[in-house]
């Protein structure tokens, strides 16, 4: 083993005694996906000796423009099982555990206690919260990563007396008011630049080397290269708030934060429809408007007081910039029984590219749509 690891073992700083903490380390990542992917490839290159996988989904080929250690032939198969398939090829000699399955409150802490060490690579609030306070009851350094578009995230949390994840936002979101993880898309090599620094993390914390990023939040912004670094405040409180929790934890249901259950049509579902309305929920500072369609303007905002605008008699296709406000005018509406309404799973930008020849009150007309080949929904 000494040839495999001959890198690390000649810097003065590591050496054989720092790979041999390495090698004892037990490190267990949540999610195989884009953050996952380059944080099990490097922990499994650097020889960590323990690792778990935890990821119940299975490979799309939307996956394969960033989660890299994937590629056709893995189409169709539970992410973590893959992923150890591929990681085997890697390094045969360390130990790697998949678990194909959902990490819920109920098997959170048995899972966490097995292991040294938690990293974060999901992709949604629920999850964060629930692994953040699994890693408080259990004790365990969190290595937190995120990604949105073209900007990134790095924390480490729970290390050393240091502030955890609710320190920092000690309470979900509201319901609606985050993008679908699907939704927004992302920069293909963002991810592995996020997860690199996670993966640097977890070796600093192992090997006891430089200053990791406890109390600290990294983040980096792929366009211009630059980074800013946050600090971040412990409060005992939020802490405490969790450990009281530790009792009951285990009956506590996750609930999808970024995920909302509201009717949802594509725009090539709408073309197909007759008696509709098409509502534009964007402010009416965003530009530009869809001039080629008959289009009702309710900007969320106001939407509430201009509810008169809305025809009883048809269906409500409802869209906004990116499928994230339409979605919310379609839980508010429903909130005042105005049904059958749908918010379209394409934002304006997809919606743009529609054009017509005759003017209508519905979309009877979009037989002779152009483009529609190249409207799809993208994550």
């Amino acid at each position: 083993m000494t040839n495999r690891y001959n890198r690390h073992i000649i810097l003065s700083e590591i050496g054989q005694e720092g790979q041999d903490k390495i090698s004892k380390a037990k490190v267990l990542v949540i999610g195989a996906g884009g953050l996952g992917c380059p944080i099990l490839q490097y922990l499994t290159a650097a020889g960590i000796g323990t690792l778990g996988i935890v990821d119940f989904d299975v490979v799309e080929i939307s996956n394969l423009q960033r989660q890299i250690l994937f590629g056709t032939s893995s189409l169709g198969e539970n992410k973590a099982e893959a992923a150890k398939e591929h990681l085997k090829d890697l390094n045969d000699s360390i130990s790697i555990t998949s678990y194909p399955k959902k990490l819920t409150h109920k098997n959170a802490i048995e899972l966490f206690n097995q292991y040294d060490i938690i990293v974060d690579g999901s992709d949604n609030f629920a999850t964060r919260y629930l692994v953040n306070d699994a890693s408080v009851i259990t004790n365990k350094p969190l290595v937190f990563g995120s990604i949105y578009k073209f900007e990134g995230q790095v924390s480490v949390f729970n290390y050393s007396n240091g502030p955890s994840y609710r320190c920092l936002f000690p309470t979900p979101p509201e319901k609606g008011a985050v993008p679908n993880c699907s939704e927004i898309g992302v920069l293909g090599v963002l991810p592995g630049i996020i997860g690199t620094m996670q993966a640097n993390e977890v070796l600093k914390i192992i090997l006891g080397l430089g200053k990791p990023l406890s109390g600290k939040l990294l983040c980096y912004n792929a366009l211009n290269n630059q980074s800013i670094t946050l600090k971040i405040n412990r409060s005992a409180s939020e802490i405490e708030t969790v450990l009281n929790s530790k009792d009951s934890f285990h009956t506590q249901d996750i609930e999808e934060v970024c995920e909302i259950e509201i009717d949802t049509i594509s725009i090539t579902e709408v073309i197909t429809q007759s008696n509709i309305q098409i509502i534009d929920v964007r402010e009416t500072h965003e530009t530009p408007k869809v001039e080629s369609l008959d289009v009702t303007y309710m900007p969320l905002s106001t939407l509430e007081s201009q509810l008169e605008k809305i025809n009883p008699e048809k269906k409500k296709v409802i869209f906004c910039q990116s499928g994230i406000r339409s979605k919310k005018a379609v839980s508010i509406l429903k909130e005042f029984n105005v049904n059958n309404c749908y918010s379209i799973i394409e934002g304006a930008p997809d919606i743009f590219k529609l054009t017509k020849k005759e003017p209508s009150s519905d979309l009877s007309g979009f037989k002779n749509l152009t483009g529609l080949q190249n409207i799809k929904n993208n994550d």
